[in-house]
């Protein structure tokens, strides 16, 4: 199948790492649908303003899809964020908003768009984080749902195969605000430097490509070696 044919969905899209994967799948030939809470814009794909904790506006998502796209090959599902505050003064309600759009968000995106993907023999990524392993404080919300996310991911792989592959990417620190870092953040890293969006990406490009056709249910840990280090306090 040529490369200009196929069609991915990247939720999150407006920015750092959704943008990211976004824009090398477009330059590597792909059709990109990016979604996001605001609408993404100056890439050169199609834009929807869409809220995928939202049933509705997942279905209407992918329903948006197969009318005009025709077929969905690739979904890349990276929506998040992060509420910090200690447990005592987290409420349900936004407890709930983080597993809604970090976990629920993927469930609600792999159920609308399963025959689509099945005809397409595609693929899914979902972007869960090293804190799905190891946590600062006050992140529980957040550290819950990429827990789940990388579960879920391979609950899917099994379910979902052989005609879609499921696959997770766990980012560690990536710079995706494009923040002033200090010569010790990059030196702490066992890669020698701080991760940039377009890292994750290129792991992505793979992820959905003919390349991995042998790799499901996988979680791929792209956080510079950080996890294998070990840090004694002096």
């Amino acid at each position: 199948m040529a490369a200009e044919s196929r069609v991915a969905l990247v939720t999150g899209a407006a920015r750092g790492i959704g943008r990211a994967c976004a824009l090398r799948l477009a330059r590597d030939g792909w059709r990109v649908v990016a979604a996001d809470r605001t609408l993404p814009k100056d890439m050169a794909v199609r834009g929807v303003k869409a809220d995928v904790s939202e049933e509705e506006a997942v279905r209407a998502l992918v329903d948006g899809i197969a009318a005009k796209e025709g077929r969905l090959d690739a979904l890349i599902s990276n929506a998040g964020f992060m509420i910090r505050k200690p447990i005592r003064e987290l409420t349900l309600n936004e407890w709930s908003a983080v597993l809604a759009t970090n976990l629920t968000a993927t469930f609600l995106l792999v159920r609308a768009a399963e025959k689509l993907l099945r005809k397409a023999r595609g693929a899914v990524v979902t972007i869960a984080s090293t804190r799905a392993r190891q946590s600062e404080r006050d992140t529980e919300s957040y550290a819950a749902s990429k827990g789940g996310l990388v579960a879920l991911t391979h609950a899917l792989a099994i379910s979902l195969g052989p005609e879609v592959r499921v696959n997770c990417v766990s980012p560690g620190w990536i710079n995706s605000k494009g923040e002033e870092l200090r010569p010790e953040d990059h030196a702490q890293h066992p890669a020698g430097r701080v991760g940039t969006p377009e890292d994750v990406a290129a792991l992505v490009a793979w992820l959905v490509g003919p390349d991995s056709g042998f790799v499901t249910g996988a979680e791929f840990v792209t956080d510079g070696g950080m996890t294998r280090k070990m840090i004694y306090a002096e």
